[in-house]
């Protein structure tokens, strides 16, 4: 018999999860987003905008707000990553100078801004001017000297100490999420994994002031990676302002795709690039619309960092370099080899540094982050001191390394015999015997390598942030300015041989070493990420030169075949699994010969499925049925008899529910019946008042038979960002 004066006095209490209710639709932390949901909730809300915009004016205008309002998001991610990428790279100039000594008349002017201002710098002399004073003139009024290299060394030692204290500091104490290089995170967060703070406001601003410190400490890192860390975060506190993405997790990662591609532009002030390293390295889904969004996003950021002109050279990046000589087809050899050194490279240093992190995770260590920053810097400080190529940024050393020798550079790379009848141009210097200055740097440069091989294994992944571009491509740009001038010497002093007989005659300019240094840096590069296209399109951009494209293709695809030949995971797929993020990703093949029935639970032996029934179960049966489980959600069936499938309930949805019904709607008590059917159950007349939970039903759940192949499985979860799939049998 049916309550009917109860159902007809309350039919509206009854129905009141037809208007949404607080939390509903939002997802808990740690947990992993529904994107077909997401798409569907956007579509429906696209649909109801367009709708209204026909009735009145106002809804016109607003609809026309909501559909600019992702321009404007672009807008300003552009503007703030820009000022901020500015404001890091003056910073970091002025804090790595300060390790060696000050400048007089503005303390907060970099060596290089002191210098300027001076009227008494010569041509000659042009590092060296009255207003900057090393610590030792400073402090005990001297220049030379023993003691006075004693004393800029302990001072370079106790500034890079106290860098990389505040960093971990910063780090422990006020945003633990700061730490690292964010890649692996923003890649697990695209492919629609929720970690609640990791793109927050605190992480931003101790981001980005410890990514100064930890730069300026001298440790072998870079700001490349955790610029796109940056880059995100603000994307994320612009997308909170606009309910379009506020309330829609998946549009909020289109946001965050293209912030990530901001990062990228920024960082190496390559826009294209930054928007095709977010399509290829970073982004799970990569529609249309964001591509384009992406590219105004990574325009408007390079625009606003050429505008601040951090570097004073009118470029974005301090190793912007132009070439005069065109390479030779022979030269290919050597490019595919120092493509080989970059595989090679890449696979030691993501074997290494995963077993690294690992017995930090898993032993004493990783309770001491604090001493292990200390240790690490005091260890960088005191070894990269007496090497000048160690000592100084490795930005600057990178530039130093792909620069052509030209007729006024001072480098000790450039330390040439010169023709004293030579009479050429300043750009078309003929290959010329290396002289002492250049056979002491090859020296240095060997050490520099082995150390930087060595220290960077122990120094990424620390518990501060740290990235991987800039040491990567600092290793491939040592190894490669070593090879060119080898190549140089050879083709100078044999120029006879018939490999350099066709293309290179006495007197003539045929070999850059500057331009080997480049295709080093984008094969080590690409060993150690992975990266193709976007990589040469970065390097492209750094150079501005369409004729050295094929020599970093060539690299970048021989270190990519050499590095996968050992494992096909780049350092950052390698971290997500270290840290046992649920990362599906679509790189992989799937070569397990299985079928659904063999991987769904439960398993025959197990306990039975846990499902709700449509219109038998009460509110006491359902909660102890989340309490003692902890499944995601619960397949709803006709009846246990007739295990039929209606849809799929969300467990946080259930409970919120429940606990809503419970506070706004009389009569709801543990043993009302819980219904998921248009109308309630037949019930006795004393029974009490049924809850309605139609609201939270998914009626249309993703469902596969049990015969389905594995490999289709897989492949549906990829490509529709499924976060659940029920197996079925007869229905």
């Amino acid at each position: 018999m049916v309550n009917t004066g109860v159902i007809s006095s309350s039919g509206n209490l009854m129905d009141f999860l037809d208007e949404p209710f607080p939390d509903v639709g939002t997802y808990e932390d740690f947990h992993t987003i529904d994107w077909l949901r997401e798409k569907s909730r956007d579509t429906d809300r696209h649909r109801k905008i367009t709708s209204k915009s026909k009735e009145s004016i106002w809804e016109f205008i607003k609809s026309l707000l909501d559909a600019w309002s992702g321009w404007a998001v672009m807008l300003l991610i552009g503007l703030l990553a820009g000022t901020l990428a500015g404001v890091i790279d003056l910073a970091v100039d002025w804090m790595t100078d300060l390790k060696e000594g000050i400048c007089l008349s503005a303390f907060w002017y970099s060596h290089e801004q002191c210098c300027w201002t001076s009227n008494e710098t010569t041509f000659e002399d042009r590092d060296k001017c009255p207003l900057w004073q090393k610590w030792s003139e400073l402090l005990v009024n001297q220049s030379e000297g023993a003691s006075a290299y004693i004393l800029n060394y302990l001072m370079y030692i106790l500034w890079a100490l106290l860098f990389a204290f505040l960093a971990v500091s910063l780090v422990r104490v006020f945003a633990p999420y700061a730490c690292g290089s964010g890649i692996p995170e923003i890649k697990t967060i695209l492919s629609g994994f929720i970690i609640r703070g990791y793109l927050g406001k605190w992480t931003l601003l101790i981001k980005t002031v410890t990514l100064v410190l930890v730069v300026s400490s001298g440790l072998s890192l870079g700001k490349e990676g955790p610029l796109v860390h940056v880059a995100c975060c603000c994307g994320n506190f612009f997308s909170s302002l606009f309910s379009k993405y506020s309330k829609n997790e998946g549009k909020r990662r289109e946001v965050l795709s293209a912030a990530a591609a901001a990062g990228v532009s920024v960082a190496f002030g390559a826009p294209i690039g930054g928007v095709l390293f977010s399509l290829e390295e970073v982004s799970y889904y990569f529609p249309l619309k964001t591509l384009w969004r992406s590219f105004f996003a990574a325009l408007v950021a390079a625009f606003t960092l050429r505008s601040i002109n951090p570097f004073g050279n009118s470029r974005l990046v301090l190793f912007y370099v132009e070439y005069h000589t065109p390479w030779y087809m022979a030269e290919l050899f050597p490019f595919i080899l120092l493509g080989v050194f970059g595989g090679l490279w890449g696979t030691l240093f993501i074997r290494c540094n995963i077993a690294w992190c690992r017995r930090r995770k898993t032993t004493k260590l990783g309770k001491y982050p604090v001493l292990e920053v200390i240790a690490v810097t005091a260890i960088t400080a005191i070894v990269a001191y007496p090497n000048p190529y160690t000592r100084r940024s490795t930005s600057e050393l990178i530039s130093e390394l792909f620069n052509d020798c030209g007729a006024l550079e001072s480098s000790q790379l450039c330390d040439y015999i010169n023709d004293p009848n030579m009479t050429r141009p300043v750009d078309d210097i003929p290959d010329r015997p290396a002289g002492v200055g250049v056979y002491t740097a090859i020296w240095q440069l060997a050490l520099a390598l082995i150390f930087k091989i060595i220290i960077t294994i122990f120094t990424f992944g620390m518990k501060i942030p740290s990235g991987l571009f800039i040491p990567s491509m600092a290793v491939g740009a040592m190894a490669g300015r070593m090879v060119g001038i080898g190549v140089e010497q050879l083709a100078y002093h044999h120029h006879d041989w018939i490999i350099f007989r066709n293309w290179c005659r006495p007197g003539a300019d045929c070999v850059t070493p500057g331009l080997y240094a480049m295709v080093g840096a984008a094969a080590c590069l690409g060993g150690v990420t992975r990266m193709t296209v976007s990589l040469v399109v970065i390097m492209f951009e750094l150079t501005g030169g369409l004729e050295y494209i094929v020599p970093l293709m060539a690299a970048a695809v021989t270190s990519k075949w050499v590095a996968d030949a050992f494992g096909k995971e780049g350092i950052y797929e390698a971290h997500i699994h270290l840290n046992g993020y649920p990362f599906l990703d679509v790189k992989d093949e799937f070569t397990h010969r299985t079928l659904a029935t063999d991987v769904m639970r439960p398993r025959r032996g197990e306990p039975p499925l846990s499902v709700l029934t449509q219109d038998s179960m009460t509110v006491e049966d359902v909660e102890t049925l989340i309490k003692e489980t902890d499944y995601n959600g619960f397949p709803v069936v006709v009846s246990r008899d007739s295990e039929r499938l209606i849809g799929f309930a969300q467990r946080r949805e259930l409970i919120l529910a429940i606990k809503n019904a419970r506070q706004r709607q009389e009569g709801i008590v543990s043993d009302s019946v819980m219904y998921f059917t248009e109308e309630p159950p037949e019930l006795p007349a004393n029974s009490p008042q049924p809850l309605k939970l139609r609201r939270v039903l998914n009626l249309s759940p993703f469902t596969v038979t049990d015969h389905t192949p594995m490999e289709t499985v897989v492949d549906i979860f990829r490509k529709l960002g499924l976060r659940q799939c029920l197996v079925t049998r007869s229905g």
